[in-house]
């Protein structure tokens, strides 16, 4: 299958890495096991025994939503979900750009889930270098999401979903001007329950090829491979709280042809069970280390922003 060929080349690709990023990475997924090996020995963890004290919650959203975990809800439900991802900062200037796509969540059984909707995206952009000065709001194409549970959360201790995402935009996500763009993000989305309805451990592989065609010329293809851990931690009932940490790589050409840069993304996320059938997902990251050949900067903010953010609200129905 095509998704299997694609992952195995991205888990090529992070074997492949510079040391110095496997060193950065390899530092603070050890940071992770260690809070998450504190936390079960702290008398926090003791008092999760309680079962009742705290209230099971599904791990799709608790780690911010830019990390996605394995649950795929109840086999009927429906959900109206507006998700909004924001970059900000680009090395100069002022630069906001953002989308937000009015998602209709669907669950045919337990096993498998369905997400469709239209974008809408927002550009503030004015004297960064190589992109136009924009300031607009457009309706800018059309997302749908497939998930489908892998391995199941019992027996098995941890749980991956595999979901892929074709997607179609008029605007391009950076710099907002006319396009035509195809693209399709496959991801494996893993979680483990490390303290019963306490802590939560999230690890997300990703792979996004995409082609772009501007003013009716040549298609340009680029891709994206990515790796993910994340914490969060049910601090009070139906309050989640974590840290979320990703490593990206920019390539030129849809099958990872000519690497063009790398960034490191870290920041806490928040969860909030609002009412039975609301909920919130929260996340703020901050590119915290990058590499873009041939330039000296400690950030590349070519291919990536400085920052970026994730808000998701869900209403079910």
């Amino acid at each position: 299958m095509v998704p299997a060929r694609n992952l195995c080349a991205v888990t090529q690709q992070i074997y492949q890495m510079p040391f110095y990023s496997l060193r950065a990475i390899g530092r603070l997924f050890a940071f992770s096991i260690a809070v998450a090996a504190a936390a079960s020995a702290s008398p926090l963890a003791a008092q999760a025994q309680v079962a009742d004290a705290f209230h099971e919650v599904e791990t799709k959203y608790i780690f911010g939503s830019f990390t996605v975990g394995s649950s795929t809800g109840i086999e009927g439900e429906k959900a109206f979900e507006p998700e909004t991802k924001a970059d900000f900062g680009k090395g100069g200037g002022h630069y906001a750009a953002g989308q937000t796509v009015l998602e209709y969540e669907y669950t045919p059984t337990q096993y498998m889930q369905i997400v469709f909707g239209p974008s809408v995206s927002f550009y503030n952009i004015g004297g960064v270098p190589g992109l136009d000065d924009r300031n607009l709001a457009t309706l800018n194409g059309f997302e749908a999401e497939f998930r489908s549970v892998l391995i199941d959360r019992n027996p098995s201790p941890i749980a991956v979903t595999l979901a892929v995402e074709p997607e179609f935009h008029s605007r391009d996500e950076t710099s907002g001007a006319k396009v035509v763009n195809y693209g399709l993000e496959i991801k494996l989305e893993a979680d483990a329950e490390l303290v019963r309805n306490r802590l939560f451990w999230g690890f997300n592989l990703l792979y996004e090829p995409e082609t772009t065609r501007a003013d009716f010329g040549r298609w340009e293809r680029e891709s994206t491979i990515g790796i993910s851990s994340a914490l969060a931690f049910q601090i009070i009932p139906n309050v989640v709280i974590g840290a979320d940490l990703w490593y990206l790589r920019h390539y030129d050409g849809a099958a990872l042809n000519s690497f063009t840069g790398d960034a490191v993304y870290l920041g806490p996320t928040l969860y909030w069970k609002i009412a039975p059938k609301v909920l919130m997902s929260a996340a703020w990251e901050a590119q915290i280390a990058g590499h873009e050949p041939g330039i000296s900067s400690a950030l590349d903010l070519s291919d990536f922003s400085h920052y970026r953010a994730k808000l998701l609200l869900e209403f079910e129905f």
